[in-house]
């Protein structure tokens, strides 16, 4: 690919040693544009598509080239905003990672998914090596009023990959009096513990680090008031899910 016929993507930024956003250490892209509006997202300023510094292929992966020694055990991570957004892009991005032998890693919501673009999935899915899927809530009702989005798009994004036999790890934010409850969290992990592509699930405890970036930008902040998750909380919330997730695979009603 010829860096004059590459497309171009829209980026917030990169981070250039990511340890939070797959396995070892990453090189962390941040795509611009996201169709959600989750009440505790930590990144506003990455909603509003176009925007962001456009970026080719090649110009991300000689970023990552920069300090690759580091990322031997670890790889490049798309994140946002939403990837999937932009899909040819980021096809094209990991199709040309895949070539140079690099992890890749997308951390999605799902919720762009549609069955009658499979064959678009299909060509991001075979330079696809891992997902780390963000199911916000386990039921349609509460999803809609946490994201202002249907889960069922999730929920098919997720089919789509076992199908393809892409490992998936499901993250989840905990927030207090939202998504902390034992019957959310155990429905939660019934919820996911019938995919066979589950590899890991790491729970999240709610932070108010986002809760500038909104006086910044003018806008109120949908949870003003409440306070952060104490880490033992979503220690807890975890063990919950994982019970969930026991529950399915043995069989237990």
């Amino acid at each position: 690919m010829t860096e004059e016929y590459s497309p171009k993507g829209h980026i917030h930024s990169t981070e250039s040693f990511g340890t939070v956003d797959g396995p070892g250490v990453r090189f962390v892209v941040f795509f611009q544009g996201c169709p959600m509006r989750c009440l505790y997202c930590h990144n506003p300023d990455t909603w509003t598509p176009g925007k962001g510094t456009e970026m080719t292929v090649e110009e991300i992966l000689r970023e990552y080239k920069r300090n690759e020694v580091f990322y031997k055990s670890g790889g490049i991570t798309a994140t946002g905003g939403e990837p999937l957004m932009q899909m040819p892009f980021l096809t094209a991005l990991f199709t040309e990672a895949k070539k140079d032998g690099i992890h890749t890693c997308l951390d999605t919501s799902g919720i762009m998914y549609r069955p009658e673009k499979q064959e678009e999935y299909d060509r991001l899915f075979q330079a696809l090596d891992l997902v780390l899927l963000d199911f916000k809530h386990s039921t349609e009702e509460e999803h809609k009023k946490l994201t202002a989005r249907s889960q069922s798009h999730i929920l098919e994004f997720a089919r789509a990959l076992e199908k393809a036999g892409i490992p998936m790890i499901v993250r989840h934010v905990v927030v207090p009096g939202i998504t902390d409850t034992p019957e959310h969290l155990l429905r939660l992990g019934r919820l996911i513990g019938g995919f066979r592509n589950l590899k890991g699930l790491e729970v999240l405890p709610y932070h108010t680090m986002g809760e500038v970036k909104y006086k910044n930008l003018g806008l109120d902040y949908p949870l003003a008031g409440l306070e952060n998750l104490p880490p033992e909380k979503a220690k807890e919330a975890r063990n919950i899910i994982l019970e969930g997730i026991r529950q399915i695979r043995t069989g237990k009603k």
